[in-house]
């Protein structure tokens, strides 16, 4: 019986280890995030340093840009959903050849967006003019439907 207790305490504590080690690599890993938040979920983590998502925008900070009435192109994201680890890949280099700056909301760390912005479904990319939407691209899309809806947005600035 006394082996079977120090067998059991044994991998209590080997569990316990690897806890502590996982989660205090996840608090090293998203020191000086943008995100302003010390504990992210793990699959924003793994995005950190790609270089797709470097564009983070805060809640607040959208909120103050949409109520200055400023023109603004937000794409709001999960990274956990597939599409937009398909989408965004694609989407940030159009945008960055279009010169059309594209703000990223991460959904998974900020959920209020969900009902903020009336999201369904993820991706989505919304136009907002003076402050007030002006044209919204639902789901995966081919290219040419990104370049279509950042061109307009450049037009309409």
């Amino acid at each position: 019986m006394k082996k079977v207790m120090i067998f059991a305490v044994v991998l209590v504590l080997i569990f316990g280890g690897i806890a502590f080690i996982t989660q205090y690599q996840k608090e090293k890993a998203s020191e000086g995030n943008p995100y302003g938040k010390d504990d992210l979920h793990t699959e924003t983590v793994k995005q950190l340093d790609d270089p797709n998502y470097q564009n983070i925008v805060q809640p607040n900070t959208l909120e103050e840009k949409l109520e200055n009435g400023e023109d603004t192109v937000v794409y709001f994201f999960s990274p956990t959903c597939p599409h937009c680890q398909e989408t965004t890949p694609v989407l940030m280099p159009i945008a960055d050849d279009e010169n059309v700056d594209v703000l990223q909301y991460n959904l998974l760390e900020f959920e209020q967006g969900w009902e903020d912005y009336k999201i369904e479904y993820t991706p989505t990319l919304i136009y907002f003019e003076g402050g007030a939407e002006k044209g919204r691209l639902v789901g995966s899309q081919p290219d040419s439907e990104w370049q279509s809806f950042l061109r307009q947005t450049k037009k309409q600035q």
